[in-house]
């Protein structure tokens, strides 16, 4: 099963450029997902385990390492990048 994700990163601190550049580069690092960080959002595409597994992984980091922050994701099933 293949997902489409939609996630933004809101760190409830001063400095937060930089928890956002981290959770993207963390993400990006994962090679069975496709990642596209834009200024709003960052889309990540690829099977619902890989991606499942990959934001709880990168959830749990940023909470551990910039304290709290608030996710938010649209999850769509069944799609394929749009230019793909």
């Amino acid at each position: 099963m293949y997902l489409s994700v939609q996630l933004s990163y809101y760190p409830l601190s001063d400095d937060f450029k930089p928890a956002v550049r981290e959770v993207v580069k963390c993400l990006q690092r994962q090679s069975e997902l496709e990642v596209y960080p834009n200024r709003m959002s960052t889309q990540v595409f690829g099977e619902v385990d890989a991606v499942m597994a990959a934001l709880g992984e990168v959830m749990k980091w940023s909470f551990e390492t910039y304290g709290k922050a608030v996710f938010v994701a649209n999850i769509l099933e069944g799609d394929r990048r749009p230019d793909a």
